[in-house]
């Protein structure tokens, strides 16, 4: 199979004239703070993209979450103190996947994708030796909802669970419907339901830490 790719050859080039002395203004004025904001707007828009099934917009959104990753390496490929490129990029996240699939790269067993998502943890631990939590590496600014699932998934792991969850409704639908009914409840009584999740989800991850805690004192 070859491994050619110009497509993607001529993209990275473009992102390099863009940027390049006497090209575009705006683009030369950028920094990895300043594009964080367009990062989060095309993922989500990447998001709707996937969930609406049109393939013709998922392209066009694959390629806004793609750009946005080769403009932060040719970013950094002409910034004092960092100066890695594209390739750079590529090759430790190869060295990443190889790593994190032994079962396919190295000697050990999986059957199941339950027993890759097992023995994941051991491997994180092993490249993270800093993270003493399971909480640590959570991204702070995810939305509420997806950091609570996230808090919820790793509080499971030192035996956390949540007392006050509601009788799992059977069906995604009928879970959306619940959620909406909450929020709109919420709204009505003048209170800020994004806030109120993650003030909950902080409780729950002083419950874990103090878990964490007990195990280790």
């Amino acid at each position: 199979m070859s491994a050619a790719h110009p497509g993607l050859d001529e993209l990275i080039d473009t992102v390099a004239l863009l940027r390049a002395p006497g090209g575009c203004p705006w683009d030369a004025d950028q920094t990895h703070e300043s594009l964080v904001q367009y990062l989060v707007e095309e993922s989500w828009e990447l998001i709707d993209a996937i969930e609406s099934g049109s393939r013709e917009e998922m392209i066009e959104e694959l390629g806004d979450v793609l750009y946005q990753v080769l403009f932060h390496a040719d970013l950094a490929a002409h910034t004092d103190g960092e100066r890695f490129d594209i390739d750079d990029v590529a090759r430790h996240m190869t060295a990443k996947m190889v790593s994190r699939h032994p079962h396919v790269f190295g000697d050990r067993e999986a059957e199941t994708a339950a027993d890759v998502v097992a023995f994941w943890d051991d491997l994180k631990a092993d490249e993270k030796p800093h993270r003493t939590s399971v909480l640590d590496g959570i991204p702070r600014g995810m939305p509420a909802l997806a950091l609570a699932q996230k808090v919820l998934g790793k509080a499971e792991k030192v035996g956390v669970t949540d007392a006050s969850a509601l009788a799992s409704p059977a069906t995604e639908d009928e879970l959306g419907r619940q959620l909406l009914g909450l929020v709109a409840s919420a709204r009505s009584q003048g209170l800020d339901a994004e806030r109120a999740l993650r003030t909950a989800v902080r409780a729950l991850e002083d419950e874990v830490r103090g878990a964490e805690a007990s195990r280790t004192g």
